[in-house]
This record gives structure tokens, C-alpha cells and sequence, in this order.
């Protein structure tokens, strides 16, 4: 198998997913969940991401789909799903990719059950969906504090020569 193949293996649909995630309980393994539309990768995502890793022993990343980003975000994605998804799960720190098209996660954070919820530090603690669900079973939400400055809408500002926010 070449590396392209074994990077597409990483992105599954969800009966896939219930496999593995009965795979990881029986080992014991600490599952950490995480979201997002990640069009263009950034430092910002590989903060976000390598920290939510470190919480656990598998990263599960929810994608949405372009048809649940367009709802979200006018003119975006800028990158099809199945590219958003190829690029996620190119990282190693980044277990599986699943897509889900709904307004939120809520749906696959129930089935999923993760131990560890994970979300960027420009969300609250009542902001997270699906925070009260892990917590009553059991697990916890981590939020992770933004790389300053690093955000997709800020590289759309510096392609279109706006103004951006400078980084160190």
C-alpha cells in the first residue's frame, strides 16, 4: 500500500468509526474529539490539533461538509471536503477524519462519546456543543488557547491585500 492509499484509510464514515471507537474502549484508550471546517491549514490548526492529541491516545477530527460550511460561512469552503479531509488525515498526530454535514456535531459527539471534547480558546465553556453530554458521562472539555493572529479569514485578508493582523 502506498502512502496515499494508507492516508484515505484514515477517513471513514461513521460505521467504520463505531469499529474503531469499540477498538479503542476495549484498549482502553483515552478518545479525544475535536471539530471544524479547517479550509485552509494554518499554525493556528496545528496548535489546536497537536494540543487536542495530547489530551488522549486517539484524535478523532469531525469535518463539516462544504454543504454545512456554506451555511456557516458565505463564499467558503475554499477547499472540497474530500481535499479538506486527504489533507487532515495526511497528519500523524490525527487518527481519523469523519464528515458530518449537520448545523453542529452534537449528533456524532452522542455517538461517539469521547472522553476528552476539544475547541479553540475563542469558544467559552457554554459555547461548546456537546459539553454537557461529556461531562455527564463522564468526560471533560478542553479548551485551547488560539495562536494569536492565525486564522483563515486573516490569510484571505493578506491574498486579497487587505489589512491583516501581523504575527510575530
Amino acid at each position: 500500500m502506498n502512502y496515499y492509499d494508507g492516508i484515505k484509510k484514515k477517513i471513514a464514515e461513521w460505521p467504520e468509526l463505531k469499529k474503531m471507537i469499540a477498538l479503542w474502549r476495549f484498549k482502553n484508550q483515552k478518545i479525544v474529539f475535536t471539530n471544524g471546517c479547517f479550509d485552509l491549514i494554518h499554525q493556528g490548526h496545528i496548535h489546536l490539533l497537536t494540543t487536542a492529541g495530547s489530551f488522549g491516545d486517539v484524535l478523532i477530527v469531525a469535518l463539516n461538509t462544504d454543504a454545512s460550511i456554506a451555511k456557516l460561512k458565505p463564499g467558503r469552503p475554499l477547499q472540497d471536503q474530500f481535499s479538506r479531509s486527504l489533507i487532515m488525515a495526511s497528519f500523524t498526530f490525527v487518527d481519523v477524519v469523519i464528515l458530518f454535514g449537520e448545523e453542529t456535531p452534537y449528533e456524532l459527539i452522542q455517538k461517539v462519546q469521547p472522553d476528552v471534547l476539544v475547541k479553540g480558546g475563542d469558544y467559552t465553556p457554554d459555547d461548546v456543543v456537546g459539553k454537557e453530554f461529556v461531562e455527564k458521562h463522564g468526560g471533560k472539555v478542553e479548551l485551547v488557547k488560539c495562536a494569536e493572529g492565525y486564522s483563515t479569514t486573516n490569510i484571505l485578508l493578506k491574498i486579497k491585500g487587505g489589512r491583516y493582523y501581523e504575527t510575530e
